[in-house]
């Protein structure tokens, strides 16, 4: 199996950038939100490599990795897959929007 390509929605990339500023904002310093970027990132390439191994979710054509706290919502394509949100579980669901 060929790994795909990883692309971002506009929502999943502004996920990122919001959830990692929250980390520096709140610790005062870029080391955790760093950490996390990296466990993001290696997420993204084994679901890359693996697309079908995401959990499916009650979203049409919607799978999810589990990244520690974090849900990496996507949709596969036919050469790629498309990050669709990053959301922190331990947020209310009743909150997500896909």
């Amino acid at each position: 199996m060929d790994e795909k390509q990883v692309r971002w929605t506009q929502k999943a990339i502004l996920d990122k950038i919001r959830i990692l500023d929250y980390w520096i904002e709140r610790n005062g310093t870029k080391t955790y939100s760093e950490k996390l970027d990296l466990l993001l990132d290696r997420a993204l390439n084994k679901t890359a490599q693996y697309p079908e191994a995401g959990k499916k979710t009650n979203y049409k054509n919607i799978r999810a990795k589990i990244a520690s706290h974090y849900l990496i919502f996507y949709r596969i394509q036919k050469d790629y897959i498309e990050v669709v949100r990053i959301w922190d579980s331990r947020r209310d669901p009743e909150n997500l929007k896909l």
